[in-house]
């Protein structure tokens, strides 16, 4: 028997000679050193089968194929009779890959790079492919900016045919950029221009950007923006002619050049419209920004289209096109711009897709939708829609794509692409916010209640400052129109010490029913009915706009009497010589100090200081004697109340996005009053406002005011202290503490007593029931004596509350996702006044814009599933005198 097997290249040279030097039929083919691969991958790779007459072509073409499939290092052939004999070496598999020395990019970002290109653990080791990947990793960092970066494989034989791959990285240092120079402007100086640029030296406060860093996609970048700001000026001859980036010898610094054509500024001669316009020509006309006689600007002309395009798309014309088309007369430096017309079929809505929306139901998200099924469609309405959709607050995001039915030229399908965000909690809470302390609690709110759309809420929870049990129910389409519903239960107590607030604590109940009705895509007024009660605690530390002071104690202790200061030093010497050694034999026996605690008289005719106490006590509290003192709140309308109120509302809002917005404005009106025949008769008007500004593409001015008043009527005295408005903290104004801004109250006086013990008031010579108190009359002012026992710094509130703010929205540095998180910095401003101050109040004064305080600083919020997460740091600029200010603020974990 004929054996012979030969290397791939002596086989492919000797096929005459030899072996395959006639033509043969396979009867059987016969694959040997296969280690990993499966003898079906070889035969489904073989051109040859049994059975089959082969030539010296047919091998070549066999040995090709094999190598093909790139597991095979060498490939041998040779037969063996009538058995084609095919000896392989497979090629090594990777054992393990180990990068070493990467910073810059990691790890995980380079091992899919690798495994992208086939190299992986467990697969078949390419030489090929790792020194072209080691090739593009070195671009990679070149990209960076890391021109003297290098990469290096090792390849280490294992046994059992395995190699391990070791990358070593040298990222080197990222290039920084030391010079932008621009060659051939003359209109616009170096400074102006190089303005435009993303890219350049790095200034004094660009240490945390890559500004300095070269990269040749954000340098075409800059060139186009230099394009277009010569082009809408109407420099329409410019030109970039030439770019040159180099490289110190050192690679560590880059130098960019920049020649540019100004050319001459061209005006425009005429505007004109071409091709069907659908609409009427008066109405696009007005949409035209561009007038005649004007310079040449391209922005106003692709404005101009757009604007065009969209007026088109509102008729059902998705897919209209609109272009200007520029014509130079360079002997007169004029341009005439026409623009082209194109609309297209109109298009219809076939179908409205949701995508993205796992928790919350297509219902919610299309009864939203302004663009219906089966109608015309309108890129307004889709837009509208979109927008509609954002101001949900449920979505972090909303995308809508319109595209084409296959197989019809009039039918588009609307897709909404939504990422969810967290719209409430469930569960037990846990927080802690400056000024309210620990709060703990079991609580559900949810803005979209199992997906529903419905806001439904209810708490138990106990903080420093209140204990709360509440409910809540809203829902905003309890009419297909967009009429809302909702009512609320509560039962609240509240201490008002422990939120920087006069002392005074509150039980309340109540509960209210509202309902809202939608005017406009962007207003809707609203209304509400309630019923609470409220009585108020004010002990024996209310201040006196609350309760009048100095006051007569309303307790057993104390009795309706009162002695001189000149009796009360008198009984205190009695009392002092009192013990002593009434027989002169300098002891004190036991039947001495049983004569004084019986108060009999003694043998050498000591005064009985019990019925010198009798007789100096007086027995009538006149009126005479006490302390005049305004009347405080409570006294005037008592301290329990039963109130019925109406609520009237109107808000508008243009705001894109339902949490953080960063465009658009909002304003709302709202006005309660208490029914007449309530125990408590008063109204109060309020007015919020916020506007958003894009002023680049990452900044955006805010603007805010808050403005509030409120007064009694009928037969009540004043606008109940309870209902005052307050300001300071978060919401208001920043760097001061939280409702410390505006009226302080003034302190509450207790009248100064003294012990009365065993005193036989009355002489029917019965002391035994008689532990109490008397009052001390002041000889000089013929009143009772009184000292002051609260403090006279608290916060109490005004009726009339002004606030503003301003702020410059910016994104963090480092953070990709900033749909969760505004960063600000701020100008905060406000107060609160009274126009009925009381005599005694301090820093309180009419409405006054002098007397506002203000502070600026900087803040964060980020929405988390817990609720805002909030910081502040701020810096008072102006302050009133009793202002109380807090440098850094934060508030975590919001009870809902």
């Amino acid at each position: 028997m004929n054996r012979s097997i030969f290397p791939v290249a002596v086989c492919v040279s000797m096929f005459s000679a030899s072996v395959f030097a006639e033509t043969f039929r396979v009867d059987d083919i016969r694959v040997q050193g296969l280690q990993r691969v499966s003898a079906g991958t070889v035969f489904s790779a073989l051109p040859v089968q049994v059975g089959d007459t082969v030539e010296e072509l047919d091998i070549q073409e066999l040995s090709r194929s094999l190598f093909r499939t790139g597991f095979f290092e060498d490939i041998a052939i040779g037969k063996d009779g009538n058995v084609l004999v095919i000896a392989v070496q497979e090629r090594p598999a990777i054992s393990s890959i180990t990068i070493e020395g990467n910073k810059a990019i990691k790890t995980e970002d380079l091992l899919v790079g690798l495994n992208d290109n086939g190299l992986s653990e467990g697969q078949i080791f390419k030489r090929a492919t790792l020194e072209g990947l080691t090739q593009e990793l070195e671009r990679q960092y070149v990209a960076q900016g890391r021109y003297s970066a290098s990469v290096d494989a090792d390849v280490i034989e294992l046994p059992r045919n395995q190699v391990q791959l070791i990358i070593n990285v040298d990222e080197g240092k990222v290039a920084k950029i030391k010079h932008v120079n621009i060659v051939g402007n003359e209109k616009f100086s170096d400074k102006e221009l190089l303005e435009l640029f993303e890219l350049g030296p790095a200034g004094r406060f660009d240490w945390f950007t890559s500004k300095n860093k070269y990269a040749k996609e954000r340098l075409a970048g800059d060139l186009e923006r230099l394009e277009s700001y010569y082009l809408d000026r109407g420099y329409l001859k410019f030109s970039v002619d030439s770019t040159q980036v180099s490289l110190s010898p050192d690679k560590e610094s880059v130098y960019i050049t920049v020649n540019i054509t100004e050319g001459d500024v061209y005006t425009v001669s005429e505007v004109d419209l071409a091709g069907d316009l659908v609409v009427d020509e008066n109405i696009i006309r007005r949409l035209i920004l561009m007038r005649e006689g004007q310079s040449f600007s391209q922005v106003l002309m692709t404005t101009t289209s757009e604007y065009i395009t969209r007026r088109l798309g509102n008729e059902g014309y998705t897919f209209a096109e609109v272009r200007g088309i520029p014509e130079r007369d360079d002997e007169d430096n004029t341009v005439k711009v026409t623009f082209f017309v194109d609309p297209g079929q109109r298009a219809y809505v076939r179908r409205i897709e949701f995508r993205g929306n796992t928790r919350t139901s297509d219902e919610v998200l299309r009864r939203e939708m302004r663009q219906m099924e089966g109608g015309s469609a309108s890129t307004a309405a889709i837009e509208q829609s979109k927008v509609r959709l954002e101001r949900l607050g449920f979505f972090k995001q909303v995308d809508v794509d319109t595209q084409e039915v296959p197989g019809s030229a009039d039918l588009v399908d609307v897709e909404y692409t939504v990422e969810e965000q967290p719209s409430g909690s469930v569960g037990a809470s846990l927080g802690f916010a400056q000024g309210t302390g620990l709060t703990l609690g079991a609580n559900v709110q949810q803005d979209n209640w199992f997906g529903s759309g419905k806001s439904v809420g209810f708490s138990l929870s106990r903080s420093t400052f209140q204990t709360l049990y509440s409910f809540n129910y809203n829902d905003p389409y309890f009419t297909a129109d967009g009429v809302s519903r909702g009512f609320s239960i509560f039962l609240r107590e509240r201490d008002f010490n422990e939120f920087n607030v006069s002392s005074f604590t509150t039980d309340s109940y109540g509960a209210t029913v509202n309902f809202g009705y939608p005017t406009s895509e962007i207003s809707r007024i609203s209304y509400g009915f309630g019923f609470s009660n409220i009585s108020i605690e004010t002990g024996s530390f209310a201040v006196q706009e609350i309760q009048a002071s100095p006051r007569l104690f309303e307790n057993d202790d104390f009795v309706q009497a009162y002695i001189t200061q000149e009796q009360l030093d008198q009984i205190n010497d009695i009392q002092d010589d009192l013990v002593d050694d009434l027989n002169g034999d300098g002891i004190i026996d036991a039947s001495e100090q049983a004569a004084f605690d019986s108060g009999s008289e003694t043998t050498n005719g000591v005064v009985d200081p019990y019925d010198y106490l009798g007789e100096a006590i007086s027995f009538q509290l006149g009126d005479d004697v006490l302390v005049d003192s305004p009347e405080g709140f409570v006294d005037q309308n008592g301290d329990d109340f039963n109130m019925f109120s109406f609520t009237l509302g109107w808000r508008q809002s243009t705001l894109n996005r339902g949490r953080l917005a960063t465009r658009g404005a909002s304003q709302q009106l709202s006005f309660e009053v208490t029914a007449p025949g309530s125990d408590l008769e008063f109204f109060k008007l309020t007015y919020n406002a916020q506007y958003f500004k894009p002023l680049t593409r990452d900044l955006t001015l805010r603007l805010r005011t808050e403005l509030g008043y409120g007064d009694a009527y009928g037969n009540t005295s004043d606008l109940p202290f309870f209902e005052h408005f307050f300001a300071g903290g978060f919401g208001s104004v920043r760097g001061f503490e939280r409702n410390s801004l505006g009226p302080r109250s003034s302190p509450a006086f207790r009248y100064d007593t003294v012990a009365l013990t065993g005193v036989d008031l009355d002489g029917d010579g019965d002391a035994d029931d008689l532990d109490n108190f008397a009052y001390i009359l002041d000889e000089e002012t013929g009143q009772l004596a009184n000292t002051q026992i609260t403090r006279d710094d608290d916060a109490f509130g005004g009726n009339v509350k002004v606030e503003f703010g301003a702020e410059i929205l910016f994104p963090l540095p480092f953070i990709k996702d900033q749909r969760t998180l505004q960063s600000a910095l701020f100008v905060d401003a406000g107060n609160i006044f009274d126009t009925d101050c009381g005599p005694l109040q301090e820093n309180c004064s009419n409405v006054d814009l002098d007397k506002l305080s203000a502070s600026v600083g900087i803040g964060l919020t980020w929405i988390t599933g817990f609720g805002p997460l909030t910081f502040s740091i701020a810096k008072p600029i102006q302050e009133q005198e009793g202002d109380e200010t807090e440098f850094f603020q934060f508030s975590l974990g919001n009870t809902f």
